[in-house]
């Protein structure tokens, strides 16, 4: 998908969330919502859900798509990566990823994007996975990040 294109659809997702999630301020709601709209409206999200710290593992949470890890690793893979470096992780080709977690072999290229609490502490990252390589960028990333910004608000 062009940039333009991508950024369009992102402005029109942001003002479709920012009406949505004003009807809870449930954080677990808002998520579910957040990844519905999201896996349906590009057809490059593969995966997309969210992973949580929980007694110090990263155990899944919402999410949509194929069977998901329950809990990963910890320290490994490109979901803690965004965790213990406290930004959003792009990566153009998961095979070329060290420590890489393979939840599921389809996955070519993948986004992480850290969750603040209202406090600002990380609690945890959306995960985004595509089949295609090379389908995240900046773009994604930015409004992404709006996105999660959204959970706690």
């Amino acid at each position: 998908m062009d940039t333009e294109k991508k950024t369009a659809r992102y402005g029109r997702i942001l003002n479709q969330l920012d009406d949505l999630l004003t009807k809870t301020d449930n954080p677990d709601a808002r998520m579910a919502t957040i990844i519905a709209v999201l896996h349906h409206k590009f057809n490059y999200f593969f995966w997309t859900g969210f992973y949580f710290v929980q007694r110090g593992e990263l155990t899944v949470k919402n999410y949509q798509g194929p069977l998901a890890c329950q809990v990963l690793e910890k320290d490994k893979g490109v979901c803690w990566a965004g965790i213990n470096q406290k930004k959003t992780i792009v990566v153009p080709d998961v095979h070329k990823f060290p420590g890489h977690i393979a939840c599921d072999s389809r996955s070519n290229s993948e986004i992480v994007v850290p969750v603040r609490d209202r406090n600002g502490a990380i609690v945890g990252v959306l995960d985004v996975d595509s089949t295609v390589l090379n389908s995240f960028d900046d773009v994604d990333a930015v409004n992404l990040e709006r996105i999660v910004g959204m959970i706690y608000n």
